[in-house]
């Protein structure tokens, strides 16, 4: 799609001093994985967490933008580490685990946020274009899960794990494919919530709407435009920050009685709104 990329979310400085209901040194003495943090809200969680004390491994697929988030929570004074990660390569997550706990002792929180789409009629799609938006938003989630999840089974330690998913109650024509795996990742954390919950690990999702990141570049100029302004009742975007606050409330002690939930943070989107992310068909148009 040939468009002009367009700068949404937030500056350094800005993540680093946003309002939050959380109080400083929260999430001390916890270790936090976040996939996809180099960017949107990976970073804005990193932020966050950070600022609440906590020590971040960092992973995603490209190394520079793990280093630029690095490098902004250094202030808080935590410790970090930055471990470059295919989600879908079962070797590099297991590696992933790995230096986590052999730089940093322990992990208290996997965060999975890594994943993506783009828009386009289910009938148009490829199988590679398919498996591509299957493998990394549902295999990879679950591939982080499980390595995280034995480890913890092994470690003797209890855990907690929140997947960043998407609003798919009523579906998102256009997204078909990310809807199918979202679909899979809740349905999956339900189902683990239960068999996890001897292990002392808790699971749960969190389903964004429309947030204003560098995300919505995937989508036209127009799709854009409706998203940030009439997508929802509230007729407005979220921002990362409002993802981040969500995650924090499941991964620290304010969840400890929530597993196999869905924060639904949305506007009302799931209530009203078109949730249709390509042009919407003549025959749906009235004049009414």
């Amino acid at each position: 799609m040939d468009q002009a990329f367009v700068r949404y979310g937030f500056s350094d400085e800005q993540l680093a001093s946003l309002e939050t209901v959380y109080a400083p040194g929260v999430a001390a003495d916890k270790v936090f994985v976040i996939s996809g943090a180099g960017s949107g809200m990976g970073r804005a969680m990193s932020y966050l967490f950070a600022r609440l004390g906590a020590d971040v491994v960092l992973a995603g697929r490209k190394e520079e933008p793990l280093r630029e988030t690095e490098r902004g929570i250094a202030r808080f004074g935590g410790r970090t580490l930055v471990v470059p990660t295919n989600i879908r390569d079962a070797d590099q997550v297991a590696n992933l685990m790995d230096k986590a706990w052999e730089t940093l002792g322990r992990v208290d929180v996997l965060i999975n946020n890594a994943g993506g789409q783009f828009p386009q009629p289910a009938l148009d799609y490829s199988v590679k274009g398919w498996n591509a938006v299957i493998d990394t938003n549902l295999n990879g989630t679950w591939t982080m899960m499980q390595a995280a999840a034995r480890r913890w089974r092994d470690h003797g330690q209890g855990g907690n794990i929140v997947n960043i998913v998407a609003n798919i109650d009523r579906g998102l024509p256009g997204c078909a494919h990310t809807c199918a795996a979202r679909a899979g990742v809740i349905y999956l954390s339900k189902t683990v919530a239960v068999e996890w919950a001897p292990l002392g690990i808790r699971v749960n999702c969190v389903a964004p709407g429309t947030i204003a990141t560098d995300g919505l570049n995937v989508y036209s100029e127009a799709a854009r435009n409706f998203f940030l302004r009439a997508s929802n009742p509230m007729k407005t975007a979220g921002d990362a920050h409002d993802i981040a606050q969500a995650a924090a409330y499941l991964a620290l002690s304010s969840g400890k009685f929530v597993t196999g939930e869905v924060i639904q943070v949305d506007g009302g989107q799931r209530m009203w709104g078109s949730t249709f992310t390509i042009p919407v068909p003549d025959y749906y148009k009235t004049d009414t």
